[in-house]
């Protein structure tokens, strides 16, 4: 099977629910108001439950609590929660992986981790919108569960090969399947129309020097995988990751020292992570 038939063959890969797009539509109108914005949110009761939750947890830290998606819109402003949608439903969307292919909760925690080491290192750097940095650490590794839904019987055949050869699990995927995650997640958020930025995250951020136009943000994502990995809080998709080298693009693009730990990211992250967990992965 190649990459293309993978994620468009039959009903299995997920598609994001229409209330997005609308939602998505809404966003970018600039004449949408608030009120707008919010009763298509409140056409789904669980995503509104969920949002409110989100935005009136320790992890925002607003002083008074939000009642409304219109008030959490005025809060929060229109691309943090367009980001928080997003990561809401994409998380809904892959509930039939068997455990026996992927320990779906390591697995979020991994990305959530990833997440905040983006965002951090987004506001170590002084980038504008942080935020947009943490959905792009979550989703870097989404093509990971298509291939753990589509083609479970390599999944064994992956771990077998990376824990043999010592290798880190996008080249055994590449050996196995002449693709890895990172072009199977590009493709599934190309074809989901999501930003080009999303798309390249999780498309280059194993090789950032070929994401082109968007190197700063896939290199990033490179080295928030890294901090994320060395953290131990949950994991990629199999126990004992090998930890990629940092990619010499990435460090320049970014100005990383050589030498650098991140102890200030890393300490951050630890404060965070409990707090991003519960509000992400817990339902209701």
């Amino acid at each position: 099977m190649d990459i293309q038939e993978l994620v468009q063959e039959g009903t299995q890969i997920p598609s994001l629910p229409e209330i997005f797009y609308q939602f998505k539509q809404a966003i970018d109108d600039p004449e949408s108001s608030f009120e707008e914005i919010g009763e298509i949110v409140n056409n789904d009761p669980g995503l509104t439950i969920r949002l409110l939750k989100i935005v009136n947890s320790a992890f925002y830290g607003f002083p008074q609590q939000v009642e409304t998606i219109s008030h959490a819109i005025s809060i929060v402003g229109r691309e943090q929660l367009n980001d928080l949608v997003l990561s809401t439903v994409v998380m809904d969307q892959f509930k039939n992986i068997p455990p026996t292919s992927l320990n779906m909760e390591s697995f979020w925690k991994h990305s959530i981790a990833c997440g905040l080491s983006a965002k951090n290192l987004a506001l170590t750097l002084g980038e504008v919108n942080s935020e947009r940095f943490f959905v792009a650490g979550l989703l870097h590794d989404i093509g990971r569960l298509v291939i753990c839904l589509k083609l479970p019987f390599k999944v064994l055949e992956i771990s077998l090969r990376k824990k043999s050869q010592g290798q880190t699990l996008h080249k055994a995927e590449f050996e196995v399947l002449d693709f890895n995650h990172s072009d199977v997640g590009g493709l599934l958020l190309k074809i989901w129309n999501l930003p080009k930025a999303l798309v390249a995250t999780a498309r280059f951020h194993h090789n950032p020097a070929e994401a082109m136009e968007f190197s700063l943000e896939a290199s990033m994502i490179h080295v928030a995988d890294i901090i994320a990995n060395t953290l131990d809080l949950g994991f990629q998709g199999e126990e004992n990751t090998i930890i990629p080298i940092m990619d010499e693009f990435a460090a320049k693009r970014i100005q990383v020292p050589k030498d650098s730990s991140f102890p200030n990211i890393k300490e951050q992250v630890e404060k965070e992570f409990e707090e991003a967990v519960q509000v992400f992965l817990q339902p209701g």
